[in-house]
């Protein structure tokens, strides 16, 4: 049996160009894994092994790998810090115990950044600081760690101090131990020496020093009074407070170096071990039933429990599908049949393999606190629960976020069309923020993403990896209805044709609801003058008619619908008769309500040198943006913003444009917000004119 306190399942994360990738290969080249670094900008790191992550120097879907140091197995998942692929992050830190945030010494805490941080507090995983690229120009790690403070509102535990700045930055001080790690010019990892602290910085290491023991005493009552008194605690003892405060959340360990220079990566090894939680000390996943509804019972992590298992990525590789799995008790073996919860079926595990980035070992047992892949499963899904089939249950499942833009494509060959499903129908199963529908109007096939570059990737995947290609429509806005005003109305559905007829009324009163509730449903009616039983069945009308609103056929969000009063006929009234009657009501009134089109508002920051600042606030206001912040760094200014998605496609040209090539951007959903009147009616005119157009 592996002894599960040596396991410890770790992410890294971060903004774009924060260093994610280049930290995992230093951290794989030390840990023996790999003999020759490969670098992000040539295109060579072990984890960005797609054709598109090495061309755009950007990592795009998360890769596992495993290593060892000192005696620990280490399994690294290294995230894509692009905001079109958070998803890749979330399910990540789904099934991690413990991560690294990875922060540029120059560019601070950047959006993307913020967006992970939050991902990781929800998912309540524990974390380290790495303050990267201290050697960069305009690099300051004390700024970085008061941004960790003021923007993420965490607490760094400040463990290393810089020696020296940007070009002159050569080493480390161990705030813990107080010795200073030295490296020679020769950029190998190994080349350092252990020495005194530097004079100058002698008061300001004993001074950091102070603020961690006064940090760490806390997580130990006696500890505490006894350093009241007078008596310093022993390493020993800080490093079990450091442990206990990394794994409650209440600081964050944090360290500095240069990943590309190989200066502190051996630093961040040992906290990893140190610091960061095994699988047996986090608090263990919480089960679900069907609906999703928290049972009260949880996944202990131990080998000798039943097996539970969550499926948390899906690839297609040249070997066939690969399903990632993370296991969070028992154990799991080559030609087991376990059930997939979701599905109520079961599969047999063939193939189980360790991953390396897209190398493989075959292996033919798995445990609790492993993750594997298996090659070959049928029917599971990003987010299923694997388990014993003779003890059913459900882990706490993943929510992905709505898609927020569309392109609409079909085949340059007619011939390819069979092709191009099948090869959608594989990404779609690898990325559940990836939604394909097929127009019924048109006909068309429509793909829908969380932004330009997401969607243009997976056309560029389509053409290289299946052959498939495309024509590309122009991207649409992913445009919702709601409603303004409240509506008391009553609608009667009566139909008799020979036997038993239909019948059904019902009064109701419909109303806007609070923004991001989406469709909610309540009855009001005493007296049965409508029977409990048909309550379902008018919800269900309703609900079904809401993917189509009044005004463009748009999805209506935020609406709610009260069922007051109605009347039934003893023979004559079914589920059916109601339903129909709900779905008459909704176009009968919903016209009445003052329906209103809403678009979405993307949360942008832009990064931009300071001569060009009254340029992008210009051109963001006349992209009917609203500026929320500006604030000044070393290198630039960062301005944030809510712009409608409507006016920010082909952003990135014009950015490049007016900054001379230095401007770079991120985007988010933030909310949805009214049309303005002019914006309204041009929509609506385009979709009718597509509809009539599409009828002919």
């Amino acid at each position: 049996m592996a002894d599960l306190s040596l396991y410890r399942n770790i992410g890294i994360f971060a903004h774009v160009d924060a260093g994610k990738t280049t930290s995992t290969e230093r951290i794989l080249k030390l840990t023996g894994k790999i003999h020759k670094t490969g670098e992000v900008h040539d295109g060579e790191s072990t984890t960005d092994f797609m054709e598109q992550e090495a061309e755009r120097g950007i990592t795009i879907q998360s890769a596992a790998t495993t290593c060892f140091w000192k005696g620990h197995r280490l399994n690294v998942i290294d995230t894509p810090g692009h905001v079109d692929f958070t998803v890749e992050v979330y399910r990540s830190l789904k099934v991690l115990d413990g991560g690294i945030g990875v922060f540029c010494g120059s560019g601070g805490v950047e959006p993307q950044s913020e967006t992970n941080w939050r991902y990781a507090n929800e998912s309540e995983v524990s974390r380290l600081i790495f303050v990267n690229k201290l050697d960069r120009l305009g690099a300051d790690f004390y700024r970085v760690v008061e941004q960790v403070k003021k923007v993420l509102g965490a607490t760094p535990l400040v463990m290393t101090l810089p020696i020296g700045t940007e070009d002159d930055f050569v080493g480390v001080v161990d705030v813990l131990t107080k010795k200073a790690y030295i490296w020679d010019d020769t950029g190998l990892p190994e080349n350092f020496e252990i020495t005194d602290v530097p004079e100058d910085m002698v008061e300001k290491t004993n001074e950091y020093h102070e603020q961690l023991i006064e940090t760490a005493v806390e997580m130990d009552d006696e500890l505490m009074m006894a350093y009241m008194e007078g008596e310093e605690p022993s390493i020993d003892d800080l490093k079990r407070c450091i442990r206990e405060g990394t794994r409650t959340l209440a600081f964050f360990p944090t360290f500095c170096g240069s990943a590309f220079k190989n200066k502190g990566m051996q630093l961040i090894l040992d906290a990893v071990v140190d610091y960061l939680p095994s699988p047996t000390e986090v608090d263990p996943q919480p089960l679900t039933d069907e609906k999703g509804e928290p049972t009260g019972d949880v996944a202990i992590v131990s080998a000798d429990e039943p097996l539970r298992a969550l499926a948390f990525k899906i690839m297609d590789d040249r070997f066939g599908a690969l399903t990632f799995i993370r296991i969070y008790s028992g154990k799991m073996q080559k030609g087991d049949t376990v059930l997939n919860s979701y599905t109520g079926k079961t599969e047999r595990i063939g193939r189980m393999v360790e991953m390396h980035a897209d190398q493989r070992t075959e292996i033919s047992s798995a445990q609790a606190g492993d993750i594997i892949a298996v090659v070959g499963m049928k029917n599971v899904q990003t987010g299923h629960t694997l388990c014993d089939p003779n003890k059913p249950c459900t882990l706490e499942p993943m929510i992905f976020p709505e898609p927020v833009i569309s392109i609409a494509v079909s085949p340059k060959d007619k011939g390819s069309t069979e092709k191009m499903g099948i090869a959608i129908g594989k990404l779609v199963s690898e990325d559940p923020s990836f939604v394909v529908e097929t127009d019924e109007d048109s006909g068309e096939t429509i793909l829908k993403g969380m932004g330009e570059l997401h969607l243009d990737i997976k056309v560029d995947i389509l053409k290289r990896t299946y052959g498939v290609e495309l024509n590309v429509g122009q991207p649409q806005v992913a445009y919702r209805e709601t409603i303004t005003q409240s509506v008391e109305d009553s609608y009667t559905h009566k139909k008799q044709s020979g036997g038993s007829g239909q019948y059904g009324k019902i009064d109701y009163r419909i109303r806007p609801n609070e923004p991001g509730t989406g469709f909610t449903f309540e009855s009001t009616v005493v007296g049965g003058n409508v029977p409990k039983e048909f309550f379902p069945a008018i919800e269900k009308g309703f609900n079904s008619m809401m993917q189509e609103g009044p005004l463009a056929g748009f999805p209506m969000l935020d609406v709610h619908v009260e069922l007051y009063d109605g009347s039934y006929h003893a023979v004559d009234s079914s589920a059916i008769a109601f339903e129909i009657a709900a779905k008459g009501a909704y176009r009968q009134s919903m016209p009445k309500a003052g329906p209103q089109l809403i678009e979405p508002i993307m949360k942008v920051d832009v990064f931009t040198p300071e001569d060009h600042v009254g340029d992008v606030i210009g051109d963001l206001n006349r992209r009917r943006g609203m500026i929320k912040d500006q604030e000044a760094g070393v290198t630039g200014v960062r301005i944030k913003a809510d712009v409608p998605l409507a006016e920010m496609f082909g952003y990135i040209g014009h950015l490049r444009t007016m900054t001379s090539g230095r401007g770079q951007f991120s985007m988010e959903f933030s909310h949805y917000l009214p049309c303005p009147a002019q914006v309204a009616e041009e929509v609506i005119a385009k979709e009718k004119e597509k509809k009539e157009a599409a009828k002919k």
